[in-house]
């Protein structure tokens, strides 16, 4: 009654045609499990974790309502959902009576799709944002500055979201530039590029990954300086756009 606690479905859980993407009989086997790995009787929010291309949208949405009617989830949230079809899941959600809650889709300083329309989308909704791997899969900390690749990192290893062959001399460049004016902030690397995500008063919270206890009050030191000048966002949008 103290935690939040969430769960999604949509990606690989085990072998055969039901064991991902969005079917009804997936989402809900997928939950099934959860609880009874996690000795739970429910979870606070049910994510379907990504859009099915051969799955109807609506029987998705209709699964995580029936989801919520039958006790297994007190909220439903969306991940991955690009514009249009996150338009569609939040008007059928809202028809059947259970609305989203919450979207958590991917967002940092280098991606950025969010801003095409679908943060003015979740606005008009009343859909909370919760944005992950807001430290672009921890490209934007300190780890890479020299452009060494730490041995336990992500870019080390062979199969991933972070790539080694990413980090190139343009990357490194700007990832310098960007760590300098955190320094001018007070801040860490990590701390401005999360207190760059929440400035945006759409955002409810941001998804943070820590390793260590270190790392998590390293992140949790972000809400000691959260605002930005104009110069400073300004500064930060030039340096992106440099490559």
């Amino acid at each position: 009654d103290e935690l939040i606690i969430s769960s999604k479905a949509g990606y690989n859980m085990w072998p055969g045609p039901y064991g991902e993407w969005g079917s009804r009989k997936y989402l809900i086997a997928s939950l099934n499990q959860s609880l009874q790995r996690m000795q739970l009787d429910y979870v606070d929010i049910f994510y379907s974790h990504r859009p099915d291309p051969d799955t109807p949208l609506e029987e998705t949405m209709q699964a995580l309502h029936d989801i919520v009617k039958s006790g297994k989830a007190l909220y439903v949230g969306l991940s991955n959902y690009r514009l249009q079809e996150a338009k569609q899941a939040i008007k059928i959600l809202k028809d059947l009576g259970t609305p989203c809650l919450i979207h958590q889709p991917k967002y940092s300083m280098y991606e950025r799709w969010v801003e095409e329309g679908l943060m003015d989308v979740l606005e008009k909704n009343g859909v909370g944002c919760i944005p992950f791997s807001p430290l672009a899969q921890g490209l934007l900390t300190n780890k890479y500055l020299e452009g060494n690749i730490p041995e336990q990192s992500r870019a080390a290893k062979a199969h991933g979201a972070l790539q080694a062959s990413a980090i190139t001399p343009e990357v490194l460049a700007q990832l310098n530039s960007l760590n300098n004016l955190a320094q001018k902030r007070g801040q860490s690397l990590a701390q401005m590029a999360l207190a760059w995500i929440l400035k945006d008063k759409r955002v409810t919270t941001v998804l943070i990954g820590v390793s260590s206890v270190a790392q998590l009050h390293d992140n949790l030191a972000t809400l000691n300086n959260p605002d930005f000048n104009q110069e400073e966002l300004a500064a930060i949008e030039q340096i992106l756009k440099t490559n």
